[in-house]
């Protein structure tokens, strides 16, 4: 094998390594871009269900309001959970080479922090009624 053969081997690999350490890079990126959507639906269910309950407050019978406003706060702190999950999974399993990417904790810390306040927003629509779980008659 002649040297000109032999290095434009070696520029060769060395090209295809640096595009896949760019494609890593992007898929990182990526990733935070659908954690980041994944957030977005997130909220929204969770403003779905608050809407629900304010508009359909006087719903009858009142129970029934608060139980699908639950359903979408619950769904919405779910996906949070699943999110940040399945950031994380894929951040354990990719490199960055040029970027400083998210750091997987605040993934998760994003996650469980959604989460927990959709709990605590499930708490006060059952609870917050004068310290009674159903309104007074």
């Amino acid at each position: 094998m002649s040297d000109d053969t032999k290095s434009s081997n070696d520029s060769s690999n060395d090209l295809a390594e640096q595009r896949t350490d760019l494609a890593e890079d992007r898929n990182i990126m990526a990733m935070e871009r659908t954690f980041a959507g994944w957030m977005r639906t997130a909220f929204a269910a969770i403003g779905i269900g608050l809407a629900f309950r304010a508009v359909f407050g006087e719903f009858q019978p009142p129970w029934l309001a608060k139980a699908i406003a639950t359903m979408f706060v619950a769904s919405g702190g779910i996906l949070a959970i699943v999110a940040q999950r399945r950031a994380r999974k894929t951040m354990a399993r990719l490199n960055s080479h040029r970027m400083k990417p998210a750091s997987a904790p605040n993934f998760g810390l994003l996650g469980y922090a959604v989460a927990f306040g959709a709990a605590v927003l499930i708490a006060g629509l059952w609870i917050l009624n004068n310290g009674e779980v159903a309104p007074s008659s």
